[in-house]
């Protein structure tokens, strides 16, 4: 007799279904080991598990709509196609998404949200919105962010203050990439009221759209994105972008896929070839609700 149970052999011993017993599993309900992508379950523990619940009723657990909420980042976009997750996208903006997310309308969101108070990303906000939710706040990537032109501005533009007098192109208020530029502006000094600006876009691509097409001068952008377009870019600043995950949600098949695919080298040469990623780090968990912040 093995001392590992299946999650098939747990479901038929507790007379539930497969995925009742992932969802108690990502709770940390259930004791059990992660090997090879599968959840093993010691024999003895669940067996001790078994004999101390037998009383025990499990409330149901809220099940989430299989979306990916957020900010819209080029790599993970082309991850979650690839991979197929069976996901569906939503990028609107993190503030978009993390509020969506809190509001459980999706398995995770793409975040990039600067605090200025401690100088750090994105676990101030996850603290903020999901202080009660069981969630985990995952790395995906470092990534450059700066200014994006056309190679016809290219020698003067080399800061944010060259800015003055060309046509902005800005984001939606709400958007990670707005609240940030604002900070940036704050450092420097400059009054954002001094900045031209034409109608705000809602996504990376949408701000390198408006300057391809000569809509506006200039944008506030990925090296990624700028490099795709082949316009000019000014590094400023390197970000965090992370995945906010619902733990319950973790091991489930679509999000399993994802990082399955993401430990391929087919997605580590998509994200040198894009420029502008530190992937170094993918995978670390800043901070998880059941812990504390690391």
């Amino acid at each position: 007799m093995s001392e590992y149970l299946t999650t098939s052999e747990v479901a038929e011993l507790l007379r539930i279904k497969e995925r009742k017993v992932y969802d108690l599993a990502s709770s940390g309900v259930l004791p059990c080991n992660k090997a090879i992508g599968k959840l093993l379950f010691p024999r003895d523990q669940i067996e001790a598990w078994l004999a101390s619940h037998a009383e025990h009723v499990v409330e149901p657990l809220i099940t989430r709509a299989n979306v990916f909420l957020g900010s819209h980042d080029p790599l993970l976009e082309w991850a979650l196609r690839e991979s197929r997750s069976s996901l569906a996208m939503l990028f609107d903006g993190s503030h978009d998404g993390i509020v969506r997310f809190r509001d459980r309308e999706g398995v995770a969101a793409g975040i990039h949200i600067h605090d200025e108070k401690t100088k750090s990303w994105n676990v101030a906000a996850t603290q903020r919105y999901c202080a009660q939710t069981p969630v985990v706040l995952i790395e995906w990537a470092m990534r450059q962010r700066g200014l994006i032109l056309r190679a016809e501005h290219a020698a003067r533009v080399a800061s944010l203050n060259d800015v003055v007098g060309l046509n902005f192109v800005p984001r939606q208020a709400e958007a990670g990439a707005q609240l940030l530029l604002a900070q940036l502006l704050k450092q420097e000094n400059i009054d954002i009221a001094a900045i031209t600006s034409v109608e705000a876009v809602r996504s990376e691509n949408d701000v390198a759209g408006a300057v391809s097409a000569g809509n506006a001068d200039v944008g506030f952008g990925l090296a990624c994105v700028a490099k795709t377009f082949n316009l000019h870019f000014v590094p400023l600043t390197e970000e965090r972008f992370d995945i906010l995950v619902d733990r319950q949600a973790y091991f489930n098949e679509p999000l399993q896929a994802l990082w399955q695919f993401c430990q391929t080298d087919r997605f580590a040469e998509r994200a040198e070839l894009l420029s502008g990623y530190d992937i170094s780090n993918l995978g670390r968990v800043h901070f998880n609700s059941q812990t504390q912040a690391l």
